[in-house]
């Protein structure tokens, strides 16, 4: 019991002393950065699904 105490307690000490945390502004960015990259993979995806099933209907049609 005593080592998970000690675990709980340096993880605290190290969450609260040594890691920087991002201000409001800064997390703002990255999530808005995160969304745009986010929206721009699911278009190309979606353009590419589109583009694929075209052309297995073209495919299916010819046969």
């Amino acid at each position: 019991m005593k080592k998970i105490r000690a675990y709980v307690r340096e993880s605290y000490l190290e969450l609260t002393t040594k890691v920087t945390w991002p201000t409001w502004p800064e997390l703002q960015s990255s999530a808005i950065v995160v969304l745009v990259a986010s929206l721009i993979t699911g278009l190309i995806i979606f353009f590419m699904d589109f583009l694929a099933q075209g052309l297995m209907n073209t495919l299916y049609k010819l046969f």
